[in-house]
């Protein structure tokens, strides 16, 4: 888990980072590129039995400020995204699946349901196109709470 989400994290911010660099910046303060990481808030508020998947956020979490700083140098932004529960094909289709998300939207705040793909894609580029957004950890859940199992 460590080797994909944290170090392959790493890894395509250190590939991407060298790509960017040899290209022109895009307007006048010098911009070259973004960087929008995706976290879980599990890496925020981990629960019980969730101690190396927590660990393996976490640790992207705490890489954007270092990053951002950083990658300054070449004209890169860095932001990471800490997702609550999304609503994707993973929990498949029908009258159990509609069920279980009902079951894990409980604990949500507002709106009492799981985030959508096309919320996720909009916060992501409002990231990319608002220029001064930088070396920020963006919850995005709903006001959902963790508690601990």
């Amino acid at each position: 888990m460590l080797d994909i989400n944290l170090i392959g994290t790493f890894n395509l911010m250190r590939i991407a980072a060298a790509a960017i660099a040899r290209t022109d910046p895009v307007d006048a303060d010098g911009l070259r590129g973004v960087v929008v990481n995706t976290a879980s808030i599990a890496g925020i508020e981990g629960q019980t039995g969730q101690l190396a998947y927590a660990a393996s956020k976490g640790g992207i979490i705490g890489m954007t400020v270092p990053a951002a700083r950083d990658l300054a140098a070449i004209g890169v932004r860095v932001n990471t995204i800490c997702p609550g529960i999304i609503d994707t094909p993973i929990y498949g289709t029908g009258p159990a699946s509609e069920e279980f998300k009902a079951k894990l939207a409980v604990p949500v705040v507002f709106p009492k349901r799981l985030g959508t793909a096309a919320e996720f894609a909009a916060l992501v580029r409002s990231l990319i196109e608002n220029d001064y957004m930088n070396a920020e950890v963006v919850r995005f859940d709903g006001g959902i709470r963790f508690q601990p199992k």
